[in-house]
């Protein structure tokens, strides 16, 4: 039994809360350096603090991919941990840029970290979900446009977030600390609106979505009902082990590609500063290093909006090139582009190199998830796809783990951060041809 054809808005209906997460998401990435620094973070010891991203993300989303699995309710399998998991992130949204209040509790610097840590593990309960429902929900057919529509969406979100500080000190919110502040308004007030939306987006989904009920979602992906005696649950272990290989290849494209991201997302922000900016923005609370942190915003934003674009294009390049071309040239691209920022001392021209990136990022956004999809057993969907979170997870671990001592072997230059992005960027875009697809397209 065949699953029913989503109408476009019904797809578009099933992503709409991924976008206000990406939206927190986003200012999440583009600000947690500068609000950290500002509170007392040295550079060289900052990749430590972005730990808290990724190991909340390797224990969570397989446990709620297991648990959403196993979950049936009036609300569906999936929604009711996108509906909480949102209102947890909006509160530790409100309470992140504000770390600076709650001395009486924590040290700034200490509590700061600490809200990152479940800002984001919030983030990623709301998150994991979206991901197996679109494959619950959509057949074969659907699913390039589905993860594709998905990845613009993010995308949509992610400018917006992006672009918000910059936009906020534009219409005139300070965006250089008070006397006696740590953090701009333009970033607090920022995080309050990014909060918002999120919640109001998630929202959407939630009553705008109506999730297959346990028979219908059976017989659409013939699991067969199996006696109590003959039922085995699978441990995580064993679910590892029987994994098809296609998630362990592209758990190696995905390894080299985050490991690139998350280079930038750190290392962005101190590198524009330096290799633009100059001395003028040494100090964390300078006016120049935080021009350099709206900035990385704009550029932030740029890729988000470029990937918006190219992701609808995403379904059509297929058809013509196949998926596994798509996505290494893809890379491959965003690879060179990582590397052309070194060559650049213009800000405007920075730019150009955020055009590869930003189709680099669609791409890894939507690729790896059809390719997964359609060799996951139906009722493992959420587990799996909790489990190849570890594809992302683990190499930001890795770049947290050794990014200062990398920095420190390239003398303390940020910017040559951002060169080893793109190498890592390339290698992921080679390996992608090591992946068997189950089908051709």
């Amino acid at each position: 039994m065949e699953k029913p054809r989503l109408s476009f808005w019904q797809i578009w209906n099933l992503s709409f809360g991924f976008m206000g997460v990406q939206i927190g998401y986003s200012l999440q990435n583009g600000n947690t350096s500068r609000i950290l620094e500002a509170l007392g973070a040295d550079v060289h010891n900052i990749n430590l603090f972005w730990l808290a991203a990724p190991l909340a993300g390797l224990f969570v989303q397989p446990i709620i991919g297991l648990s959403s699995d196993k979950t049936w309710t009036k609300l569906g399998r999936r929604i009711p941990f996108i509906f909480f998991g949102a209102i947890a992130s909006a509160l530790a949204m409100f309470f992140m840029p504000n770390a600076e209040y709650f001395a009486y509790l924590l040290p700034p610097l200490m509590f700061g970290a600490t809200m990152l840590l479940f800002m984001d593990t919030s983030f990623n309960v709301t998150m994991q979900p979206f991901r197996a429902l679109v494959g619950d929900m959509l057949n074969d057919d659907q699913k390039d446009l589905g993860f594709s529509l998905q990845s613009a969406l993010i995308n949509f979100g992610a400018v917006f977030g992006s672009l918000l500080p910059f936009i906020l000190t534009a219409i005139g919110v300070a965006n250089v600390p008070a006397e006696g502040d740590k953090v701009a308004d333009s970033v607090i007030w920022s995080f309050y609106i990014g909060g918002t939306i999120l919640l109001a987006a998630v929202l959407w989904t939630v009553f705008r979505t109506k999730e297959y009920p346990p028979e219908e979602y059976a017989a659409y992906n013939d699991i067969k009902e199996e006696s109590e005696e003959n039922k085995s649950d699978k441990n995580m272990w064993q679910l590892i082990v029987d994994a098809p290989k296609v998630f362990w290849q592209l758990g190696s494209v995905q390894f080299f590609s985050w490991f690139s991201l998350f280079l930038m997302w750190v290392y962005t922000t101190r590198a524009i500063a330096d290799h633009i900016w100059g001395p003028e923005a040494l100090d964390a609370k300078s006016v120049g290093f935080n021009e350099a942190g709206d900035w990385t915003g704009v550029l932030f934003g740029f890729y988000s909006g470029v990937a918006a674009i190219y992701a609808f294009l995403i379904p059509s390049i297929v058809k013509m090139i196949g998926r596994k071309k798509t996505y290494s040239y893809s890379l491959l691209f965003g690879g060179l582009s990582f590397i052309s920022i070194f060559f650049i001392q213009d800000k405007n021209l920075l730019l150009g190199s955020m055009v590869g990136i930003g189709v680099a990022w669609a791409a890894i956004l939507a690729m790896p998830y059809t390719l997964l999809s359609e060799c996951l057993p139906a009722k493992s969907m959420g587990v799996y796809m909790g489990l190849f979170n570890a594809s992302i997870t683990l190499p930001q671990i890795a770049a947290g783990l050794f990014g200062g001592i990398i920095l420190g072997a390239f003398g303390g230059s940020p910017i040559m951060m951002l060169v080893l992005a793109g190498v890592s960027m390339i290698i992921a875009g080679i390996l992608v041809f090591t992946v068997k697809e189950k089908k051709s397209v």
